[in-house]
């Protein structure tokens, strides 16, 4: 099926011939649904913090910040075309909804009305004169941005976008001896404007908090793409007879990740944000967070000393395995009982022996996406995993009952430890389920053919991390899909 010009064409993006025949048979093959065992309900999967526990979880992050390499990981490379779609109908197809109508009455509620009015010169034009200038370049171009460099928050005469929210809230909670560090995930084609943003806030910001910024970027990798294939799993090829290879999801960010170095690193997504007056509990469960965190890294650690040194006996080894099943959720594989001491101590030394992260959890208002699950891994034990609905098999009664009862939604809001007890790195690509990928039907050139995500980043590309589920408020959950959701009361100015 590939001939020598394709196979060029492979190495040259930097990818292997074994891993695009491994992506064909994905195709052939399908991927298994997830076996989920249980939601992760409160005091079943998820800790519940008090306010007071909170605090101390905070205080305690707090005190070790400054001997730590802190990094914010800001994933900000998704088109805001998605946010735009009913507006793009109303100026080129003249469709005139509710939503559209809502978006023209509240115009001046938009932090970027001012700007908006400055390009077309006069505040009473007609509608499609004000969608022209949202959209296209004849004014903002919001239409081919990315989110992060819209304006979403206004401060009464200046307005702030996402990026800057990002700086805001890295200068408060990833802070180490006054130095922030945040890395952005940004397309090729939009790093020059990425760049030229911070290059022209960043002292306005250092002054405002008393810090100096290190600001980083990298790009999805082109040997991350996923080849296409038409609908009987041929390789789909363009009009001028090449291969077509596709953007895999947010799980080709692994690979961004894994270049990072840092001893702890928040992930939030771009489009997360709040202006500063609601910033309080976003701060103070991020710190929280981090603070439960170090306290199981504290413990996982010293087991692992214990464990490499041979300092192990009976009751030991007894403690860390109730360890694992009480407080990570980590339940050992059918006929455990039966394994020999050695065989038990390896198997904690295997799972104690990963990155770990934290998940923040809210509870469940109907949005789409992942939830938390008890789900079976691939060597039979049973771990927390984030689980979208594709990963389950609805049509089965038992599965969907299961994923009915998620009580919490993932908002995309992790804190993560990604180096062992000695303080060396782990390669990231070690820990990820290959089989947790998705394949979707798309179109191109009015042809039909079938694409494919890797592992998506926080649900297959961390399924063999320690993971830990803490509820946060669903204040720290503001994410903007469509442009309308800007006039919430949580992204307007008190």
């Amino acid at each position: 099926m590939l001939i020598e010009k394709d196979i060029n064409k492979i190495t040259q993006r930097g990818a292997s011939l074994e891993t695009i025949q491994q992506q064909i048979e994905n195709f052939k093959k399908g991927f298994p649904y997830l076996n989920v065992i249980k939601a992760a309900t409160i005091g079943d999967g998820i800790i519940s913090l008090s306010d007071s526990e909170a605090d101390k979880y905070a205080g305690y992050f707090d005190s070790r910040a400054n001997e730590l390499k802190l990094l914010k990981f800001v994933p900000a490379s998704g088109a805001a075309t998605r946010m735009f779609k009913s507006l793009f109908s109303a100026k080129d197809e003249g469709k005139l909804d509710k939503s559209v109508n809502e978006f023209l009455e509240r115009l001046k509620d938009f932090a970027f009305y001012n700007k908006l009015i400055e390009t077309i010169g006069e505040a009473s034009a007609d509608y499609k004169t004000v969608l022209e200038h949202l959209l296209t370049s004849k004014g903002l171009d919001y239409g081919n941005l990315p989110k992060g460099l819209l304006h979403f928050h206004g401060y009464g005469q200046t307005a702030r976008t996402p990026v800057e929210e990002h700086l805001v809230e890295g200068a408060r909670y990833a802070n180490s001896n006054k130095e922030v560090r945040l890395h952005f995930t940004v397309s090729p084609e939009h790093r020059k404007k990425f760049v030229e943003l911070i290059d022209a806030v960043l002292p306005k910001y250092e002054a405002e908090h008393g810090v100096k910024y290190s600001i980083s970027f990298s790009e999805q990798k082109p040997s991350t793409d996923t080849i296409a294939v038409n609908m009987d799993n041929t390789p789909f090829r363009t009009a001028d007879d090449e291969l077509l290879f596709r953007p895999a999801g947010h799980g080709a960010l692994l690979e961004n990740l894994n270049e990072q170095e840092a001893d702890i690193i928040f992930i939030k997504n771009v489009d997360n944000v709040v202006p500063d007056r609601l910033k309080k509990e976003t701060i103070l469960y991020k710190k929280a967070l981090a603070g439960v965190l170090l306290e199981y890294q504290d413990k996982i650690f010293g087991y692992l000393e214990k464990l490499y040194n041979e300092e192990i006996n009976d009751a030991l080894l007894a403690e860390i395995l109730d360890f694992l099943e009480t407080k990570l959720c980590t339940l050992p594989p059918e006929g455990f009982g039966a394994y020999s001491f050695d065989a038990k101590a390896d198997y904690c030394k295997r799972k104690l022996n990963r990155p770990i992260r934290l998940c923040g959890m809210v509870k469940n208002v109907g949005e789409p996406g992942g939830g938390p699950f008890w789900a079976k891994d691939p060597d039979n034990s049973v771990s927390l995993q984030v689980v979208e609905s594709a990963q389950i098999d609805l049509d089965n009664p038992e599965q969907k009952e299961i994923f009915q009862k998620a009580t919490h939604f993932n908002p995309v809001d992790l804190v993560c430890s990604v180096k062992d007890y000695k303080g060396n790195k782990f390669n990231l690509l070690h820990f990820r389920d290959p089989q947790t990928g998705f394949i979707t039907q798309k179109s191109q050139s009015g042809k039909d053919l079938k694409a494919q995500e890797l592992p998506g980043l926080w649900n297959g590309a961390m399924s063999d991390w320690n993971t830990l589920f803490v509820e946060v408020p669903l204040i720290t959950f503001n994410p903007v899909k469509t442009v309308n959701d800007l006039l919430r009361n949580e992204h307007q100015p008190a």
